[in-house]
């Protein structure tokens, strides 16, 4: 039976419900619900074709992102506190993550790829060279920060971590961490994630105090972190010097939205002045160019509306109107690009930008529609975990990813010579201080993979969305090596990773991902359990391979 509190909080998210799609492919909070986009959304359509304007402030739970061009830490020091909507969002946000603004500043980023860059050509890696990881898993958003960093000089370690529960190698980690000789100068930027998102493997908070004890800023990844684990975390004991976190639009929906980038007030001071980009306001979705009846809302229409001086509009958009392929700002009567590769894979959100100083928008159009904007803006979402509470969220994650592992780990193939598992996992099995996330593969009877992608494919085909991703840096001992043989991946042999201060030869392992929201309940594991079974008859695969061979004109490769 749901929990009472719960049931509060599914009707927001029917559209889940009626698409019969389970969202297992990414983790994230939402800051609205589906509910309150639908009703904003129907709200303005006879608005949209209406001569009179809409009030001065909507809390339709939609607006762009426009590109600034001011460096981090001008931006932290004299940047203000911005629009009223950025205003809001960035004490909503605050509020729910527990941090104070009398400790910390922060500044909004496209993403969480912008987010690290931006920080890595801010960072002092000229008298602090070290970068040192703790990442079990290959992301672009983690190497987008590698590779800034050592452009600028840094030395890059990362952690190993120990096979098949994927363990951090604490023997290795604590020689990296500890400082050697009489240098009291600050040793680097220690990059550190609390869970993993890949595997859900946990690491413990002592490391981040063992490299504060050893002159390390702290850079704290809270990306994977569950919706209310910040309230335990505990930012008096531990004040990491930066922290990185990113929110989804509507879970469930394109995942859209932004990162956010906070620094310790005290830490400012240490940044250097650089010419990065990342750092963006947020535009209210009422506030953007408006162009005639007839208008087809081409580029090159928006251009020279912009040159005609046109006057701002507070006509509501649609999602549609915000297309995910450019940017366009329309910036002193000039029409300017950003190309949406600067966006993250999964977390990619380009919309049409609004004016430069987004916190004239507000002061705009006073008058008999003015009313204060902060009162109406509401995110549901954040409200939404906020009713469930820490005990809830993650006593439900817990119990759903534990019952998950068990199930699969119970599936074995019938019939053969030896007693054959379906499903192999990597990284912690049930444990209770796991995240809600799963790293496996499939194997079929005669103990041979099956590749991510084809799950993925096949799960996708069944309205279940995985993901596949690379577990790297992984050390296997020596009663592994013929294991490390059969599932490291070839595609990747020969390359090099970092192990210390060493490049050695790279060992990768692709694998399915699953990742638990908040609002997934036990029919959505379920169902993946059901579908992972199927795997269990020995012509399941061969059948699909040739069937999507005959609707796609390619063959998926097993």
């Amino acid at each position: 039976m749901q929990p009472p509190c719960l049931k509060k909080v599914t009707p927001e998210y029917y559209h889940l419900s009626l698409s019969n799609h389970i969202c297992l492919d990414y983790i994230g909070i939402g800051l609205f619900s589906h509910t309150q986009f639908q009703n904003q959304h129907s709200s303005i359509l006879p608005i949209a074709s209406s001569s009179s304007p809409p009030p001065e402030c909507s809390d339709f739970p939609y607006f762009g992102i426009s590109h600034k061009s001011a460096n981090l830490k001008s931006q932290l020091l004299h940047g203000g506190q911005g629009s009223e909507l950025e205003f809001t969002i960035k004490k909503k946000i605050m509020n729910f993550l527990n941090i104070s603004e009398n400790d910390y500043c922060m500044v909004f980023t496209a993403n969480r790829s912008s987010a690290f860059k931006l920080l890595a050509e801010s960072y002092p890696f000229q008298a602090s060279r070290k970068l040192l990881t703790v990442y079990d898993y290959e992301s672009e958003a983690v190497e987008a920060m590698i590779n800034a960093s050592e452009k600028r000089g840094a030395q890059v370690m990362s952690a190993e971590f120990k096979w098949p529960r994927l363990r951090v190698h604490s023997g290795k980690l604590k020689k990296m961490i500890v400082r050697t000789g009489k240098n009291k100068k600050t040793t680097g930027l220690f990059m550190f994630p609390l869970q993993s998102r890949v595997t859900g493997a946990s690491y413990s908070y002592q490391w981040m105090s063992m490299a504060q004890e050893n002159g390390w800023h702290i850079l704290l990844d809270a990306c994977a972190l569950g919706p209310k684990d910040m309230d335990s975390f505990g930012l008096s004991l531990i004040h990491p010097d930066f922290l990185v976190c990113s929110f989804y639009k509507v879970f469930g929906e394109n995942p859209t939205g932004f990162g956010c980038l906070f620094v310790k007030k005290s830490t400012v001071p240490v940044l250097e002045a650089s010419t990065s980009t990342g750092i963006v306001s947020l535009v209210p979705a009422n506030k953007l160019f408006c162009l005639p009846e007839d208008s087809s809302g081409t580029d090159t229409e928006l251009e020279q509306a912009s040159r005609l001086g046109n006057p701002i509009c507070e006509l509501p958009i649609t999602r549609s109107f915000l297309d995910p392929i450019s940017v366009q700002s329309i910036r002193n009567g000039r029409s300017e690009h950003v190309d949406a590769s600067q966006m993250h894979e999964s977390e990619a959100t380009t919309e049409q930008q609004g004016p430069e100083n987004s916190s004239q928008l507000v002061q705009q159009g006073k008058g008999k529609h003015s009313t204060n904007c902060s009162s109406e803006i509401e995110c549901r979402g954040l409200d939404h975990v906020d009713l469930l509470g820490l005990i809830l969220t993650s006593s439900r994650s817990r119990f759903l990813i534990n019952w998950l592992i068990n199930a699969l780990m119970k599936l074995q193939h019938p019939n053969a010579d030896e007693r054959i598992r379906l499903v192999r996992i990597y990284g912690p099995r049930i444990k209770f201080d796991r995240g809600p996330a799963l790293a496996f593969n499939v194997y079929d009877w005669k103990g041979e993979r099956v590749e991510p992608a084809l799950v993925q494919k096949l799960a996708d085909r069944s309205n279940i969305s995985l993901s596949y991703g690379s577990l790297h840096h992984i050390w296997f001992p020596d009663k592994y090596h013929e294991e490390r043989e059969r599932v490291i991946d070839k595609k990747k042999n020969g390359e090099k990773e970092r192990d210390g201060n060493r490049r050695t030869e790279a060992n990768h392992v692709t694998v399915v991902t699953v990742a638990l929201g908040f609002l997934a309940n036990f029919e959505d594991i379920y169902k993946l359990w059901a579908f992972v079974a199927q795997f269990l008859d020995a012509d399941f695969v061969e059948k699909e391979r040739w069937r999507y061979t005959a609707l796609n004109q390619k063959i998926v490769e097993v």
